[in-house]
């Protein structure tokens, strides 16, 4: 064992004799200590801290939905297993919004055996601080959600118009969340904008299902 390793064994006794609270916020402190040194603390997963649920939020755009057998199956998956993802989020001020994990965010708030488990608490890492933008954080989602093929295509295109709100072009639409520039003007279509480009040619072969089903997939949130 290396000697600074004993040196800090040593030391992290201390945590014992403290209060739960005050030992959770001991050892996140000492985990973002540990992050300024870390050769790879441009990586969110380097840091995952505890926090109590009651600050972890829901986001109000996430387009993933998952029906209420997965949600048991994800419950138990989460007391079998315990947490083997941390919930992502974007924080402002005390509040942890989710950017990624909002069941697994839900099943540590609402099943009373994994609440009791984790003490009221969620382990999350927080996105890079750049993220200050809405439009950021919803492409941070959808980034998350099609990795694993979960999002409604109905949510995706109310994202799509929230972005062309933003002043996002078609070109950084796509590029952001990894579609092709036929699928953005097939969700503009979604929602009535495809008349703004009216000059422009889509496929006919494609209509309003899951992704998911469009592929042959099966998803989960874990």
């Amino acid at each position: 064992m290396h000697p600074l390793v004993e040196r800090c064994a040593g030391l992290f006794c201390e945590l014992e004799a403290m209060p739960l609270e005050q030992k959770v916020e001991v050892i996140n402190a000492i985990r973002e200590a540990l992050l300024q040194h870390s050769p790879f603390k441009a990586e969110p997963v380097d840091c995952v801290r505890w926090i109590k649920s009651d600050l972890v939020t829901a986001n109000d755009y996430n387009p993933n939905s998952v029906a209420p057998p997965e949600m048991k199956l994800l419950e138990h998956s989460i007391t079998e297993d315990g947490y083997t993802q941390p919930i992502v989020s974007w924080k402002r001020d005390d509040v942890f919004e989710v950017v990624d994990g909002f069941h697994r965010h839900r099943v540590g708030k609402e099943s009373t055996t994994v609440r009791e488990r984790v003490h009221g608490y969620l382990p999350a890492v927080v996105i890079n601080g750049d993220r200050q933008d809405k439009g950021d954080r919803m492409a941070a989602t959808i980034r998350h959600n099609r990795a694993r093929g979960e999002h409604r295509v109905e949510s995706m295109a109310d994202i799509v118009v929230e972005l062309k709100r933003r002043f996002w072009s078609d070109q950084k639409i796509a590029d952001e969340l990894g579609m092709d520039a036929d699928e953005v003007l097939r969700l503009q279509q979604v929602t009535g904008l495809a008349g703004l480009f009216a000059d422009r040619s889509f496929s006919e072969a494609w209509q309003a299902t899951t992704f998911d089903e469009a592929a042959g997939v099966d998803s989960d949130d874990e």
